[in-house]
């Protein structure tokens, strides 16, 4: 098994987890990359890393069994578009705040170094949106998370209709609109009232950003449907965004569908531990803020 070792740069801590890691895998015997704007983190009183440990971050990906992801949920977001529809298993530490993908606390790296190479792990396929767009040409952008089409830079509200396998849904007054993956529905989703969705479900979120109107609620469907979001033509502009990573301007009138691609991304998750432990670690889930 190789792994690939990749980061965020500005997270603290990076060094020491990536050092401690390396060593780990040294004595287990296994071989592994490391992302080669890592390096220059370290130290001369650090660890010395070899030549052949040292690639690109696309290296790295491509050329791994399992991808150790280091840093934040953005980190894994980025490591989930780097991999694609290659397959490759992604392995998330938070080094950050919250971590909803990338869970597993530093202190935690080790053991579960040692688990993922006795097998003893869970690969969790999660739901990918593809999107694409005409306006005019045709674009595809693929989204863990999200795709979130607002207003861009203007004041207004933007006015879309909503499409559910070409019959007519809905039209929304809003911000924006975001259609979420499960994944997702605890990222910007969850923050503009949508409602949070096991990760392993086969459904897609519509939510839309500040309706104009208490009747416009978020929607929940099966991922076998296709979404179809035409905006109106008097618009300025609008902005479509996945995952918060990827972004284009068009000028309408601009459809995007959002339909299940044909590929998952692949989350390695530790055996111990279930969705909702994440939920009232991060969230303080259930938790009763008066106090006892």
């Amino acid at each position: 098994m190789k792994f690939g070792i990749i980061g965020n740069l500005d997270k603290p801590g990076l060094r020491e987890a990536v050092e401690s890691l390396a060593a780990k895998l040294d004595r287990a015997g296994m071989e592994y990359l490391i992302e080669e704007g890592i390096v220059p983190l370290t130290g001369p009183a650090s660890r010395t890393f070899r030549r052949e440990n040292i690639a690109s971050r696309e290296e790295c990906v491509r050329r791994a069994d399992t991808i150790v992801a280091l840093g934040g949920d953005g980190t894994m977001l980025a490591a989930a578009r780097l991999v694609g529809a290659q397959g490759t298993p992604i392995f998330g530490v938070n080094l950050g705040k919250l971590g909803f993908l990338a869970e597993v606390a530093p202190e935690d790296l080790l053991q579960a170094i040692e688990e993922i190479i006795a097998g003893r792990i869970v690969i969790e396929k999660r739901l990918v949106l593809e999107a694409t767009l005409s306006s005019p040409g045709t674009r595809v952008m693929y989204g863990l998370n999200d795709v979130v089409i607002d207003k861009s830079r203007s004041s207004r509200m933007i006015e879309v209709d909503v499409y559910i396998n070409d019959a007519f849904a809905v039209s929304y007054r809003a911000d924006g609109l975001i259609i979420s993956t499960p994944t997702g529905s605890t990222a910007y989703a969850l923050s503009s009232g949508g409602p949070i969705v096991v990760p392993t479900s086969h459904v897609i979120g519509i939510t839309p950003i500040s309706p104009h109107t208490l009747s416009g609620r978020p929607l929940i469907i099966p991922d076998t449907d296709t979404i179809r979001v035409a905006t109106k033509a008097h618009m300025e502009e609008v902005l479509i965004s996945v995952d918060g990573q990827e972004e284009t301007v068009s000028k309408p009138p601009v459809e995007v569908c959002i339909r299940r691609a044909s590929h998952t991304v692949n989350l390695v998750k530790r055996i111990d531990g279930t969705y909702f432990d994440v939920l009232r670690a991060k969230l303080l889930w259930g938790r009763d803020a008066r106090g006892t």
